[in-house]
């Protein structure tokens, strides 16, 4: 019986070998895992920074198709699914500030935007560019 079992041919992997891919495959988390988390800060940061280029571009276009002298768009009419048409907040982006006013054709802001998860917040000028 013991010579049955010595003469069988057992096939597998030693354990150098299983330790040497577990070392392997911790060197690449490593380094993967830090990459994932700078590309996800950069993401969200993106996505607040297109949340208020494209925030201002709807405005804009709400005041040219407006007749009034003083039009002022809120924060909170910014947040509001539909209030200002065109424009989609993303669920993760806060608005905060006042409003964007239009009066004569001079255009005041006080706008920030910033993602929930980020620490970078955005500033909309009257401009349109964002700091």
């Amino acid at each position: 019986m013991i010579r049955k079992l010595r003469n069988n041919n057992q096939k597998g992997f030693t354990l150098i070998e299983l330790m040497i891919v577990i070392a392997i495959i911790g060197i690449l988390a490593a380094i993967a895992i830090p990459n994932f988390l700078s590309y996800r800060t950069k993401g969200q940061n993106s996505a607040a920074l297109a949340n208020a280029k494209n925030f201002y571009n709807c405005a804009m276009a709400y005041f040219a198709d407006t007749d009034t002298t003083a039009t002022s768009i809120t924060s909170g009419q910014a947040e509001t699914e539909g209030a200002l048409p065109g424009f989609t907040i993303d669920s993760n982006v806060t608005i905060a500030g006042t409003s964007i006013t239009d009066t004569n054709g001079t255009i005041a802001c006080d706008l920030t935007f910033s993602h929930d998860q980020s620490d970078k917040t955005y500033t909309l000028a009257s401009d349109g560019s964002t700091s």
